[in-house]
């Protein structure tokens, strides 16, 4: 998210809090099963990239306790503000441009963000170097590209405008350097930076009115950029918008890859046996 003004889902505009909200009712079992699959404790310290909204982070401090912390950031920290414990800071930062903050963490965790930055291995690279030895990195990206439709059953005029609005969307996306098929490569990505244990997996809702509220929100936020790229017209969307209210569209997301991979411990060192010096023979 390092190239703010070119970012199509501006975190400045009003439905992004809704869109954060839909997304947390999508993802945030998925993400904290992963999360608790780590081993997630009291105690440990963890930071959460580009937070967006408050959900993770908060769970996250309520998980590691008060003797733990999670420290929260964003290139736009607007929306993470309300009651925070002394184990909960937040922190505005862009992960992209900027070094990570002098802590070790035990677990760093990023969603949807890495398909914004422009400089995605430097990223990563930093992340690795705020893990401690044996912390885990938990990465979670959309794949657009895995599933190109919204309605997966296209037997309607409904569905197909449903379909035409999200492929001119992508469409949008990728003019902005958004690499549709970016989810996919996190596995390889991970050890390829040499994390061990690396495992990974995708998750795929389909209906239901976290998925509409979800659909709605971003068609609003984009209706104007939309328009103005020619691909659809303003009639199209307020059909669209209309036809998601009815309630009778089932709408998908793109499936959500998430992989993660432990730092390396830090090796025991085997020194030689201690031995006594038997001082001077004879004596």
């Amino acid at each position: 998210m390092t190239d703010h003004g070119h970012y199509l889902l501006d975190n400045q505009q009003a439905e992004a809090g809704e869109r954060f909200d839909a997304l947390s009712a999508l993802f945030n079992p998925s993400t904290f099963r992963h999360m608790l699959r780590l081993g997630i404790s009291p105690g440990w310290r963890a930071w959460e990239i580009g937070a967006g909204g408050p959900s993770v982070p908060q769970w996250i401090a309520e998980t590691v306790g008060p003797s733990g912390f999670v420290l929260a950031t964003d290139i736009d920290t607007s929306w993470l503000d309300g009651p925070r414990n002394g184990n909960y800071k937040v922190l505005r930062h862009d992960v992209g441009a900027e070094p990570a903050p002098e802590v070790m963490f035990d677990l760093i965790h990023a969603r949807l963000v890495l398909v914004h930055v422009a400089q995605r291995e430097r990223a990563i690279g930093f992340m690795i170097d705020a893990l401690r030895p044996g912390g885990w990195l938990l990465l979670e990206e959309a794949d657009p590209g895995l599933q190109g439709l919204v309605c997966l059953d296209e037997y309607g005029d409904e569905q197909r405008l449903a379909n035409k609005l999200k492929l001119a969307f992508r469409s949008l996306m990728a003019e902005r350097g958004v690499d549709l098929a970016f989810g996919r490569t996190l596995p390889r990505r991970l050890r390829v930076v040499g994390l061990s244990h690396v495992g990974s997996d995708a998750y795929f809702p389909i209906g239901g009115p976290a998925c509409n509220e979800l659909e709605r929100a971003t068609t609003v936020q984009i209706r104007d950029r939309l328009v103005e790229s020619g691909l659809v017209s303003k009639a199209e969307i307020d059909q669209h918008l209309s036809n998601i209210a009815s309630g009778d569209l089932d709408l998908a997301t793109s499936p959500m890859v998430s992989a993660w991979g432990q730092k390396a411990p830090v090796a025991a060192i085997d020194f030689p046996p201690v031995t006594r010096d038997p001082g001077p023979l004879g004596m």
